[in-house]
């Protein structure tokens, strides 16, 4: 698989649901010009480690706000899974929920399980030029920590030179 980090993120346009679980949208990678963008996909909708995630995330977007960034999530469910999902257990979230059925993103972005046809727990943080400038990859098993993210997310702004473990008002090197 090609180096993603660095390089002008793939280009997207997925069906989505609202936070709420009311109204059906769409999403496009342009729409978040001049943006920091956190997206992040999870393998399915009613599983067990995925509702952590993502209520995890969503009850920091304030968080992500301050910072000028967006957050979504993204499965190869439908946006009609992601609506009854809501509206049944997961309940509302302070971000859009995209559906990659074609599982096209997925694949653009390096993370599909082709024989499973899911995604990794891959996340991704795009700057306001739509270039990549952060990816991890998790196995299925394994939730992602909002922390972390925000950190880095912090970092990559500074535009400098981050040692490990570097804080929001650190030093930069």
């Amino acid at each position: 698989m090609d180096r993603i980090v660095g390089k002008q993120a793939p280009d997207f346009r997925m069906n989505t649901c609202d936070g709420d679980g009311c109204n059906f949208g769409e999403v496009r990678l342009s729409d978040y010009k001049g943006k920091w963008l956190v997206m992040f996909f999870y393998p399915l909708d009613f599983t067990f480690v995925c509702p952590t995630e993502i209520t995890g995330y969503s009850k920091r977007i304030d968080d992500f706000k301050k910072e000028d960034a967006e957050v979504l999530a993204v499965s190869v469910d439908s946006e009609h899974s992601h609506k009854a999902w809501i509206n049944s257990s997961l309940g509302k979230v302070n971000f859009p929920m995209a559906s990659d059925m074609t599982k096209k993103v997925a694949s653009d972005y390096g993370i599909l399980i082709e024989e499973e046809g899911v995604a990794l727990r891959g996340l991704f943080i795009i700057d306001p030029e739509g270039i990549v400038r952060y990816s991890v990859v998790h196995d299925l098993n394994v939730g992602r920590s909002v922390d972390e993210t925000l950190r880095v997310l912090k970092a990559l702004k500074t535009g400098g030179l981050c040692p490990v473990d570097w804080e929001e008002g650190e030093n930069l090197l």
